[in-house]
């Protein structure tokens, strides 16, 4: 987007596809062997999966995965034929001719989705790909042990299905000490025993760092392609994905004893200067962040002070050298050095929130394109 363009935003949003196809070649590397895919849900967790997608295709991700129908219907188009696109959601009733008229393959979550891809194969006289989830502990989809049992004994349980992956979610998986993680695994194994020869799927973007024991033969990462932490309490090894900058509106001075913003939360403790920014909780940018919040600039943090608006916010910037700041500069609100998950430890929330809030008022960029 031209300089001219970036004129008409409040804000702009800039994505660094390098930076996130090389995200995935790490997460690859710590696997010795399987695949690695991606998953690209609610447009690439608000990033843009239009642009998201192709770009890990040409990093040489073959694996892609969204929620809805409708998302796998937008995003066939813009990947090539060898790609596999698969919808975690699954074939909801009357959906399942649409699946394979679009080249998707669903994640089948429960018996009577089995039934109806097993009756779709039947009536095409072919068999159709899917893969089949089990409930190893997240009580969310999939087949629980009861139902897994009951499809394994029924006599035409997996007929005309070509089940590419056994696959489960793991449920803490960012805490490595979590007895869950085991128990999870210990389930799982028993589960693919079951099945002899077929491949199985158990890793997120967390479970990829679990060890070797939960990668089986593909692993699906997702938040920390977009650069959040996958490790809670250690260090992240991703790269940031994402810089967004807030347009200056107005700068003001006030006298200590000011009250700023609606209902008057914040009072300037000294004479202050502040900047107006055209970015507020319309554009993603949490409420909770109000009298919490951090922007940068010059490496100098300034504190977002008052509530947070619909279209605006305020910062103080008293700490940078006088006339730094005038109508029409940037701000960062998020950089390397505060992240996503830095933005989301100051709002009570996690990194997933802050990139799929990110809203569509901004003028994004996309750096560069990732190749193999």
């Amino acid at each position: 987007m031209s300089g001219d363009a970036f004129a008409a935003y409040g804000a702009r949003l800039s994505i660094d596809l390098d930076a996130l196809c090389d995200n995935w070649r790490s997460l690859r590397g710590r696997l010795a062997s399987g695949d690695c895919g991606a998953v690209v849900k609610a447009d690439a967790y608000g990033l843009g999966a239009a642009q998201v997608a192709p770009a890990l295709y040409r990093a040489g991700c073959r694996q892609f995965f969204v929620a809805h129908l409708n998302e796998g219907i937008a995003l066939r188009p813009l990947l090539p034929a060898d790609a596999t696109l698969s919808v975690l959601h699954g074939a909801h009733p009357g959906s399942e001719a649409e699946f394979v008229r679009h080249g998707l393959q669903p994640v089948l979550n429960s018996l009577p989705q089995v039934a109806a891809w097993r009756a779709l194969a039947g009536r095409l006289g072919r068999p159709l790909a899917a893969i089949l989830q089990i409930d190893t502990g997240m009580a969310r989809l999939g087949l629980d042990a009861a139902e897994f049992a009951q499809l394994l004994a029924s006599a035409d349980g997996l007929a005309g299905i070509e089940l590419r992956y056994l696959m489960s979610h793991l449920v803490s998986a960012e805490d490595p000490a979590a007895p869950i993680n085991r128990r999870q695994l210990a389930d799982f194994r028993a589960a693919l025993e079951r099945l002899p020869g077929v491949r199985a799927s158990l890793a997120n973007s967390s479970g990829i760092f679990l060890g070797a024991d939960y990668h089986f033969d593909l692993v699906r990462p997702g938040a920390a392609l977009y650069g959040v932490a996958p490790v809670a309490g250690q260090p992240n090894p991703l790269r940031p994905v994402v810089r967004l900058q807030g347009k200056v509106l107005q700068t003001r001075r006030i006298a200590a004893g000011t009250a700023v913003a609606y209902s008057h939360t914040w009072t300037a403790g000294r004479d202050s200067r502040l900047a107006t920014l055209a970015v507020g909780y319309a554009d993603g940018y949490l409420r909770s962040l109000s009298n919490r919040g951090v922007a940068r600039c010059d490496g100098v943090a300034l504190p977002l002070v008052g509530n947070i608006s619909m279209d605006t916010l305020i910062v103080d910037i008293t700490d940078l050298p006088e006339g730094r700041l005038g109508e029409g500069d940037y701000v960062d609100l998020a950089d390397p050095v505060n992240g996503v998950d830095a933005i989301a430890g100051r709002a009570g929330t996690i990194g997933y929130e802050i990139l799929t809030s990110l809203g569509r008022r901004y003028a994004r960029s996309y750096l560069a394109a990732c190749r193999t």
